[in-house]
């Protein structure tokens, strides 16, 4: 259970979701303090409990995932189980799903039935493209929002295919927007007094914001951003250059000073006098030959070269970081970024901590992803199941 001194202390979350944006959601809210009872197949479990690489038995992702959450197994599809779950809203501040829309309706679960129940009840419904519009039946998982957002046709190089990425980003940011959703429906309902609502949240329009000003360019200039690679259409020098030893470094230019800063340490102090020079867009057009002269000086260099004089001349550059390096930084050890947690079986385990860092009440891992229903016979216990009762549940299917 959480700490009496958790942010989200007394706050309960039903994590009826999976894969990955509304599980994720619940994660963030269970590593502040929220009782999180994660709903899980009582057959298949949770997808995560499958996805991705394990170790002696141990899902990965569902340890990382499924941290900080009690587990119950229920079918919600039948009767029995679409009961429970009303019981169990009683009682619950914000209910996860992430059912094609009209799932729970169809169970006679729909928000209206469950805010007859409770009417303070946050319902936090995730889909790819949410409850509304003529795509809310299709299925859909994050690679489609990548793909539909706008992102991928933006990523690659030039002249080469769209780029999707190698992880959930869709999802996770969406996870990130869940998370903040819940808190503003939290704190209208108990600041301002006021009953709970539906948040739709569709994975895919998170990604039109992230992606900046690209909506409002064509729409007041007609402009279509293309794919530049690892440049900026919006300044330059911003790339990735290699050194003398091998090594990739990033170089971002945003603000002005720096930009200047950038080619006085190069030796190429003239440009900053070319009139195209004094604007973020205006170094973008002038790529190729801003791109020349830092892959000539970098590449002569050495990373650690490179690096102190960039930092003597307070100018803006970083490592390219596989995750061995992450492990190895000493900021990131500083601060505790991968954290260690204890599993049962694996021991510790390392995974990234909780988003931000409050001074007073500090998020923290309290324990990692259980195992497939761990919690069902306390969980329906409390709702006053008693063990003939949980038995005949179990040998109908529902738990």
């Amino acid at each position: 259970m959480p700490a009496a001194d958790s942010p989200l202390s007394g706050v309960r979350v039903v994590d009826a979701s999976t894969l990955f944006a509304g599980p994720l959601a619940a994660t963030i809210l269970g590593d502040y303090g929220a009782d999180v009872l994660k709903i899980e197949h009582p057959v298949t479990g949770d997808p995560a409990r499958g996805h991705g690489p394990a170790k002696d038995g141990v899902p990965l992702w569902w340890t990382m995932l499924g941290r900080n959450k009690r587990t119950l197994t229920l079918s919600l599809s039948t009767t029995k189980g679409a009961e429970i779950l009303k019981n169990l809203v009683e009682e619950t501040d914000v209910l996860i799903e992430n059912f094609r829309p009209g799932t729970l309706e169809r169970w006679g679960l729909a928000p209206q039935a469950l805010h007859a129940i409770n009417p303070k009840l946050i319902i936090a419904r995730v889909t790819t493209y949410g409850q509304s519009g003529p795509y809310r039946h299709r299925p859909g998982f994050g690679t489609l929002a990548e793909a539909m957002s706008g992102f991928a046709a933006i990523t690659g190089d030039p002249g080469g295919p769209p780029t999707l990425p190698p992880f959930g980003l869709a999802d996770g940011i969406a996870a990130l927007t869940g998370a903040q959703a819940i808190m503003t429906a939290l704190y209208h309902r108990d600041v301002r007094d006021q009953p709970g609502q539906v948040i739709d949240l569709a994975i895919v329009e998170p990604m039109l914001t992230v992606l900046g000003m690209q909506a409002m360019v064509y729409d007041q200039l007609g402009v279509v951003q293309q794919r530049t690679g690892n440049r900026s259409v919006n300044n330059a020098p911003r790339n990735t250059y290699r050194t003398a030893d091998g090594r990739w470094l990033a170089v971002s230019t945003s603000a002005q000073p720096i930009a200047e800063r950038v080619m006085r340490l190069i030796g190429r102090p003239e440009l900053i006098d070319e009139p195209w020079f004094a604007t973020g867009v205006g170094r973008a057009a002038h790529a190729d030959l801003l791109d020349e002269a830092m892959s000539a000086w970098i590449g002569a260099r050495s990373q650690q070269e490179v690096q102190d004089a960039f930092e003597k001349a307070q100018a803006a550059i970083a490592p390219v970081y596989d995750i061995a390096d992450v492990f190895a930084d000493p900021q990131f050890q500083a601060r505790d970024a991968v954290t260690t947690a204890h599993d049962p079986t694996l021991g510790p385990v390392r995974m990234p901590g909780p988003l931000y860092r409050l001074s007073r009440t500090p998020g923290r891992i309290r324990w990692t992803g259980r195992p497939r229903g761990a919690d069902t016979d306390d969980v329906l216990a409390g709702l006053g199941y008693d063990e003939e009762q949980r038995a005949e549940l179990r040998a109908e299917g529902v738990i």
